[in-house]
């Protein structure tokens, strides 16, 4: 690594800033910075960003309430309560209810023939496997091929006797009242990192207040009547309730813990869980068996249930926050930083123009400088014809060069060269500008010497370069156009006819260019 290099490492830098006296633009500054501040103060306030946030803990229990009646195909008049509709156990955080049913009564262990199926029907013993059974079947073949009806002969099993032989649930179901039952939601919940403990039952709701309250008239009601669940889910119950599904009851909890601002409530909402829009042979809804055994004369059987119902499944989820002098210093601080990045590039960029303009206004208060002017039609009669136009050349004033990356041209496609502008001419040519810019950057500077051009030429590179690109990175600058660079050394020559030239591996600042390295 060079010397030079090293030295680079250890170079500091800073912005040079310009101070104009301006009601109209002094008063959109402020109004602008006003108008930022605002914004970061309504969002810290919106996001609560000056807080410290925790993630809750919670538990669920629940109380399903109801009792119906209702008739079961071969089976008759039944009275249904909790302990029948709410399955043989419950999951933690969710709760059964049963809503259609098919009933096989009076089963034994014995022999029978199978349900018939399509890949089930036989004609001979050797089409049943002693021992054989799979996943559809009942029981373990015997090995014998019995007659199901008249039409029908099936593989006998070994099973509980006689097999289930209804598949459809029925329609209407069976416990469509389920939609009045009731269900009381006890949450409990605890934010570890503020030791701060509550349920959505509230202090000020007693026995009395737990009898009368209704969802519709009251958000914050514990009690909730299945039906409205599952309407609020978007659902229709009595649908739902012939073949199942599964409801998610969301609790959210999202608390503010700072004394003045405490607020710390539950909000509720349903959805439907399960795709109720699958394919229809794929197991749709939600269901399971279960039996009840008893003893008839010495031999013991059993009435197995099919059970339909909605799965409903308590989710609990929420944050709180609490102020915390940390957490507002690293958001004040983040932010105004970059303000300060917005208002640091707008500095250096007003740097880079304002004082072309000053100067230009100063000696010459009769032009009015347009960036965006364009070159007259007809080039400008004193720039002399470059020999030997390259073919990658467009405006006629190009010269040829070796380096590959100086092969440039100021134009795309044939047309007037950028040179031909009065403003090029203002900006690049004119000595009496190109003398107070230097001064302009370094009011101590001696003036340039007539004899030595070297600090007029690199000056008028940096004006281009200021002109058409603004104020490129420290340590490189864009490759100025081959037509403007002769241009400018015919302005202000070389006394010895050598130029440097565009040197791509690492450029200096702008401000040291003029040292000779372009």
């Amino acid at each position: 690594m060079s010397c030079s290099s090293l030295l680079g490492l250890c170079q500091y830098e800073t912005n040079k800033l310009v101070r104009i006296q301006s009601v109209r633009l002094g008063s959109l500054k402020w109004s602008l910075n006003a108008a930022i501040l605002l914004f970061i103060c309504v969002m810290m306030l919106w996001n609560r960003k000056y807080q410290e946030f925790d993630l809750v803990v919670s538990s669920v229990t629940t109380k399903v309430k109801g009792v119906t009646e209702a008739r079961l195909p071969g089976v008759g008049d039944m009275v249904w309560d909790v302990a029948d509709y709410s399955g043989p156990s419950q999951d933690k955080n969710s709760f059964f209810v049963v809503t259609n049913v098919i009933v096989t009564k009076n089963q034994k262990q014995g022999k029978c023939p199978e349900v018939p199926h399509t890949d089930r029907l036989c004609k001979t013993d050797k089409d049943c496997e002693r021992g054989a059974w799979d996943e559809l079947s009942h029981g373990i073949q015997t090995g014998s091929c019995v007659k199901f009806d008249v039409l029908r002969k099936t593989c006998e099993v070994s099973a509980w006797c006689p097999i289930e032989t209804k598949r459809s649930p029925p329609t209407p179901a069976v416990l469509a009242a389920a939609e009045n039952f009731t269900v009381l939601i006890k949450n409990n919940i605890r934010f570890p990192a503020f030791n701060f403990i509550r349920r959505n039952i509230l202090p000020k709701m007693n026995s009395a207040y737990l009898r009368s309250c209704q969802r519709a008239n009251d958000s914050l009601c514990p009690i909730f009547r299945l039906g409205d669940m599952v309407r609020e889910a978007g659902e229709n119950f009595s649908k739902m309730a012939i073949e199942g599904g599964v409801i998610g009851i969301l609790i959210k909890w999202d608390c503010n813990l700072d004394p003045f601002m405490q607020h710390c409530l539950p909000k509720y909402s349903f959805r439907r869980l399960d795709e109720k829009e699958s394919n229809r042979t794929l197991y749709p809804g939600l269901n399971f068996r279960y039996a009840k055994y008893n003893m008839v004369n010495g031999v013991e059987e059993r009435t197995l249930y099919k059970a339909f119902g909605i799965r409903f499944d308590v989710m609990v989820f929420g944050q709180a926050g609490k102020f915390s002098f940390i957490q507002l210093i690293i958001y004040i601080g983040s932010t105004l930083s970059y303000y300060a990045l917005v208002r640091t590039h707008t500095a250096s960029t007003s740097e880079n123009v304002g004082y072309l303009r000053a100067v230009l206004c100063l000696l010459q208060p009769g032009v009015k400088v347009d960036e965006d002017a364009r070159p007259p039609l007809t080039c400008n009669p004193e720039l002399k014809q470059k020999p030997r136009r390259p073919v990658w050349c467009k405006c006629g004033c190009c010269s040829p060069s070796s380096l590959p990356w100086e092969e440039l041209c100021c134009r795309q496609s044939d047309g007037v060269c950028i040179t031909s502008s009065p403003l090029f001419e203002q900006l690049m040519l004119r000595r009496s500008l190109l003398e107070a810019v230097l001064l302009y950057q370094d009011p101590l500077s001696p003036p340039a010497d007539r004899g030595q051009t070297s600090d007029l030429r690199h000056c008028a590179y940096r004006q281009y370069i200021s002109w058409r690109f603004g104020v490129p990175p420290t340590d490189t600058h864009p490759v100025i156009p081959s037509c403007c660079i002769w241009r400018v050394r015919e302005k202000f020559p070389s006394p010895d006819g050598q130029y440097s030239g565009f040197t791509p591996v690492r450029m200096v600042p702008m401000e040291a260019s003029a040292d000779g390295k372009l």
